[in-house]
């Protein structure tokens, strides 16, 4: 996020200070003429009447995990929110800020990365996630099919040291 502000004259009837290609200034409802210098807006605002509003970029919402989020959205509902997440997170490694910044700001929840994974020596069976307790094997024909693997599963599966290749929700690499 840029914190550079932008600055802008709006009349009390809603319209912004605008200039046309000749120098002349004019108000217009819809656009305006923008400027980082205050000063300058200012001196706008002095000489052609209005008052000077202030633009400031939206910040950027922070990525979060759903662990993450549910603390945020915990507090949301807290009496004391800023409470409520310095008691549930490690302020040493820089998560307390980081979901104070998602708690003001806004944010969205990672998704994880999924996987392929090959049956070590073949080059045509895949891995297929049936459900949490069970694996099978499917050939690549129906790759529809294939299991999408998280990290976690992955390891939980003992499947590190297999080949994979990485895919979206919709199976597609």
């Amino acid at each position: 996020m840029s914190e550079e502000k932008l600055y802008a004259v709006k009349n009390d009837e809603g319209e912004f200070l605008s200039f046309s290609d000749d120098g002349d200034s004019v108000w217009n409802k819809a656009v305006g003429h923008f400027e980082t210098d205050k000063q300058k807006a200012r001196s706008w605002a002095y000489n052609r009447g209005g008052h000077i509003v202030t633009f400031v970029e939206e910040p950027e919402k922070v990525v979060l995990t759903k662990e993450q989020a549910e603390i945020v959205e915990k507090a949301r509902v807290s009496d004391i929110p800023a409470t409520y997440i310095s008691g549930r997170t490690d302020a040493y490694n820089g998560e307390e800020s980081l979901l104070m910044n998602a708690y003001g700001n806004g944010y969205t929840v990672a998704k994880e990365k999924k996987y392929n994974v090959r049956v070590p020596h073949t080059k045509d069976v895949w891995y297929f996630k049936s459900s949490e307790a069970y694996l099978l094997t499917i050939s690549p024909a129906d790759k529809e099919l294939r299991g999408k693997f998280t990290e976690a599963e992955i390891e939980h599966y003992g499947l590190q040291d297999c080949e994979k290749e990485e895919v979206t929700d919709d199976g597609t690499k």
